[in-house]
């Protein structure tokens, strides 16, 4: 009986539900079509994808956990200019970081890290949740949204890199008579598979409202 109540206590505590927000109603991606530009991007190989996940649900953590520490002391008419700082911060740290550890992922992905600053996933998270809540809960919140968004990321490398490739993540998992589809590897079919899984999303979460 009492691993029921805390059972039932885990999934409905309000800090469960905000992490799981990002996952599925709140899907950046699926629900509000946020990220897209870094998406087609960078998701034709995998290692990029997973560079791009991390680096966003890091950013988008602690930039949501920071803006809430400061959201009593931030003036409401330079808030915007308060996100970005913030933002611009953990998204120098993770540009570093790469930088000086995985420097060909760092050079394949190009200015698409330096980029998360603009990123309207981080600054929506700031601006929606952040700055009304407390610092644990908007902590859960943008490491909910990061991870929903990584997740996106790898799902269309997974189509994009062994179609396009023949690979993922570096090794041979085509046939050696495999012939690439470069429509893949390029942001069009990208943009094409995007509304793919847009329609497949879409249609179960109808199913499952109903």
């Amino acid at each position: 009986m009492p691993k029921k109540r805390f059972k039932r206590a885990f999934w409905q505590s309000k800090w469960f539900k905000v992490l799981a927000a990002g996952l599925w109603q709140d899907h950046p991606t699926f629900c509000m079509v946020l990220g897209i530009c870094s998406m087609l991007a960078v998701t034709n190989k995998m290692e990029n994808a997973l560079a791009m996940g991390i680096g966003v649900t890091f950013c988008t953590a602690f930039s949501s956990l920071f803006v809430s520490f400061f959201r009593t002391t931030i003036p409401s008419r330079v808030r915007m200019l308060a996100y970005m700082v913030i933002i611009s911060t953990f998204v120098i740290c993770v540009d570093r970081i790469l930088k000086a550890y995985f420097p060909p992922i760092s050079e394949e992905m190009g200015p698409y890290v330096g980029l998360i600053i603009t990123n309207c996933i981080l600054m929506g998270r700031a601006e929606a949740f952040a700055i009304k809540n407390g610092p644990w809960l908007s902590f859960l919140d943008g490491f909910g949204c990061g991870a929903g968004y990584t997740f996106m990321l790898i799902l269309m490398a997974l189509i994009r890199e062994p179609m396009g490739f023949g690979t993922i993540l570096g090794h041979r998992v085509m046939p050696a008579g495999w012939i690439n589809w470069s429509i893949l590897t390029v942001a069009p079919g990208a943009f094409f598979l995007l509304g793919v899984y847009l329609w497949i999303f879409r249609s179960i979460a109808k199913k499952t409202e109903t």
